[in-house]
């Protein structure tokens, strides 16, 4: 790379968001981290990227208040200057079902795994357009090719933002790319044993789920690939194809 470039990775303390994170700044990305609850996690992960000879800065934000994202964007505006890079990843995922419907338990989802995703896209529409698109990438889930009527709000806002993804890139562009990528089972959920993600992560296909660091391949795909956008890219190893009743959390 010729010039620093600067992602903004959100949820990046941990689990996927931190392999992200990682991949990037092997490839000499500058990282704003941003994390909510995960303090320690943050800070460890900060130290990593930063060994890595890279720039990495912590953000704290709860991404289901009013504004957040606008708050987050202006915050890593102010500290680390205009950004090439946003990685939509952090997310709320709390079990309800279809025929249990709370409207509670939606709007507990909707900051985080969408109002907030769209703050901040939007606010990369307002950046000085630069040389190159700034990338918004979302991470969405496997599920939107394959309901079942689990985690009803969760995906519920997933199949927004996977909408959203095909608009905002119709209305953002030629500044901004906007592209999804939808994983499979990747990691243990909160609701699995070692054992049980070690059962369902084989069922797909090839007989194998998708890994982070073919979440993370995708990520510097979409980034080296400029001709991409308003699609999303499916990594699954074939799950979404099973027509599988229920959530992999709960087989």
């Amino acid at each position: 790379m010729t010039s620093r470039k600067t992602a903004l990775v959100t949820g990046a303390a941990k689990r996927l968001g931190q392999h992200i994170a990682l991949s990037l700044a092997q490839d000499g990305w500058d990282i704003a981290l941003h994390y909510h609850q995960s303090q320690t996690d943050a800070e460890q992960t900060a130290t990593t990227l930063r060994d890595l000879g890279v720039r990495c800065e912590l953000f704290n934000a709860d991404l289901n208040q009013p504004q957040a994202g606008l708050t987050l964007m202006q915050a890593v505006h102010e500290r680390m200057g205009p950004i090439q890079a946003l990685i939509n990843n952090a997310a709320r995922f709390e079990y309800d079902h279809a025929a249990d419907f709370s409207a509670a338990c939606l709007h507990q989802h909707l900051g985080a795994n969408l109002i907030a995703p769209l703050e901040l896209i939007n606010a990369l529409g307002t950046q000085k357009p630069q040389n190159e698109p700034v990338v918004a990438i979302n991470l969405l889930d496997q599920k939107l090719w394959g309901y079942n009527p689990d985690f009803f709000s969760y995906t519920l806002c997933k199949a927004a933002l996977k909408a959203a993804t095909t608009m905002m890139a119709q209305a953002l562009a030629p500044h901004v790319r906007v592209v999804g990528i939808a994983p499979g089972l990747t990691l243990p959920s909160h609701l699995q044993s070692a054992e049980d993600f070690e059962r369902t992560h084989k069922m797909s296909l090839l007989g194998y789920g998708s890994r982070a660091e073919d979440i993370c391949r995708t990520v510097h795909y979409i980034l080296q690939t400029p001709s991409l956008t308003g699609s999303c890219i499916v990594v699954d190893a074939g799950q979404h194809l099973l027509g599988l009743q229920q959530d992999f959390s709960l087989l």
